[in-house]
């Protein structure tokens, strides 16, 4: 009698990806193999986040907002959303129809790639690239498509970019101030892949988490290009601006329809971020120029730091423009 092979119980997209080596590294060196390290992998402020910031969520806590919020996010965060994104970048959203709350910036790309993507789709993405948006590809079904950035000033080919469009090319995903080279996209650049998008009819979709740590050059939202507002997923979040990572606090600003499919999927893989935090968050988005001053003069501060040690150690570095 043949020999019947046992049943595999995981699923293959499962064996596509391993674990995440930035969290993989810091769980190495602070719990499994503690060690006098310095952890280099994953981007998390080693500070305190602003008293005003932990005061308001600890007296939402107290004030009982303990339950669940709104799926896609607190009203009132929502609403401060839009107010910061008009007085940062002149850009009018509405927080009911276009911003999207979710449990971090991950889930935010997450839970888009799968509201826009079918199984075949391809998906363009920079490399190197920060770890999360090959698997996401992977779960959503899509195909990435690796454009190259040309070191060391982190160029874009522009025939090799359009090389990677095609009639199957549902998004390119961009990531700016960038992880890992610290590149900030010009003008041009962004100008040359809004064309490209629109020229292919496809989406853009913009991690910009780091959209405040700008050391040369200037943070552009592509979506504030003409005719990409109706064609782009804006991602951001409070965890680098506001040093709170561990919050787990993330937004999407997006045209309505793809809104509605992205709250779906959004509600159905995590319901909704934490409802204290959201309401504690408000004040975060309130604050004024001072706050993204001082923020950027201490990295800026600790980035020379770093660079200067790294030229005296012997070691080869490139100077990020951002993040």
């Amino acid at each position: 009698m043949a020999e019947v092979a046992a049943r595999t119980f995981t699923s293959q997209k499962a064996t596509r990806f391993t674990e995440s080596v930035i969290r993989e590294m810091t769980r190495l060196i602070s719990v499994t193999h503690p060690v006098d390290g310095i952890n280099l992998a994953q981007g998390f402020p080693d500070f305190a986040a602003p008293q005003a910031l932990k005061d308001a969520a600890c007296a939402a806590i107290q004030a009982d907002v303990n339950q669940y919020a709104v799926t896609w996010g607190n009203g009132d965060l929502r609403k401060a959303i839009a107010a910061k994104t008009k007085r940062c970048y002149d850009w009018d959203i509405d927080a009911d129809r276009n911003v999207t709350v979710c449990c971090g910036a991950t889930e935010t790309l997450m839970s888009t790639m799968l509201a826009v993507c079918d199984p075949g789709d391809e998906v363009i993405i920079f490399e190197p690239f920060y770890e999360n948006y090959g698997p996401d590809c992977t779960v959503a079904g899509a195909i990435p498509r690796y454009v190259t950035l040309h070191a060391p000033d982190w160029s874009i080919d522009p025939a090799e970019l359009r090389a990677a469009f095609s009639e199957r090319t549902k998004a390119v995903i961009i990531n700016t101030p960038h992880n890992p080279t610290g590149k900030v996209y010009s003008r041009a650049e962004l100008e040359l892949i809004a064309g490209l998008c629109q020229e292919f009819d496809c989406l853009a979709i913009t991690d910009e988490i780091y959209e405040h740590i700008v050391y040369r050059g200037e943070h552009i939202p592509i979506a504030t290009l003409p005719g990409m507002a109706e064609r782009t997923v804006t991602i951001s979040g409070l965890s680098k601006t506001y040093a709170v990572t561990g919050w787990r606090l993330g937004y999407a600003i997006a045209p309505e329809p793809v809104t509605n499919a992205l709250r779906k999927m959004h509600d159905f893989i995590t319901v909704g971020a934490a409802a204290p935090l959201q309401a504690g968050a408000v004040i975060a988005l309130g604050f004024d120029d001072d706050y993204y001053g001082e923020m950027l003069a201490g990295y800026t501060a600790r980035r020379t730091h770093l660079l200067e040690t790294l030229d005296l150690a012997g070691l080869t570095s490139f100077a990020p423009d951002g993040a």
